[in-house]
């Protein structure tokens, strides 16, 4: 197993959730959500700065905090939903991390996000079609993980379950 494990997939799939549930059963692995890290060293929210800088801006400050954080081993990362599109983050986070795309139904990510305002990709016509449009760009990139779990119907609890079961921790 790579030292590493990093949680990619779209918004609403439950990376950051479920990387709280994973840090809890793996105490000696640091917990790191590259949006929050973003959100810590520029006290900007995401959506601010997407707002203000443009998305082009953002994915700049993410490219680095993942660089920085990609450098260090025995870590739990939740990736923002488009992280993984970028080659050079793909390349990084597969040569240092076993990678687990989150899979979960456009209808899923629709219930569990219509209510979060936060979200910057789906500040304009939000609904289940964009959605489903964001996920059919992604698929292709997010399928390039070690391990994909489907998350449909299943707690934060099982699915950290399910991923020890496919690392051997």
């Amino acid at each position: 197993m790579k030292k590493n494990i990093t949680l990619i997939g779209m918004m609403g799939c439950g990376k950051t959730t479920v990387a709280k549930e994973l840090s809890k059963v793996l105490p000696e692995y640091a917990l790191v959500d590259i949006d929050e890290e973003i959100e810590k060293s520029t006290g900007k929210k995401i959506s601010e700065i997407f707002l203000k800088y443009g998305e082009p801006h953002f994915r700049e400050l993410e490219i680095n905090k993942i660089k920085q954080f990609t450098q260090n081993d025995f870590q739990i990362i939740s990736a923002g939903g488009g992280a993984f599109e970028n080659p050079d983050n793909r390349k990084r986070f597969l040569e240092n991390s076993t990678v687990i795309f989150l899979k979960a139904s456009p209808d899923n990510i629709y219930e569990r996000i219509k209510a979060e305002t936060h979200r910057p990709l789906l500040k304009k016509h939000f609904s289940l079609e964009k959605i489903q449009h964001i996920l059919s760009l992604r698929e292709k990139n997010y399928q390039k993980a070690n391990y994909t779990i489907d998350t449909d119907n299943k707690t934060p609890a099982e699915i950290a379950e399910k991923i020890i079961g496919v690392i051997n921790v």
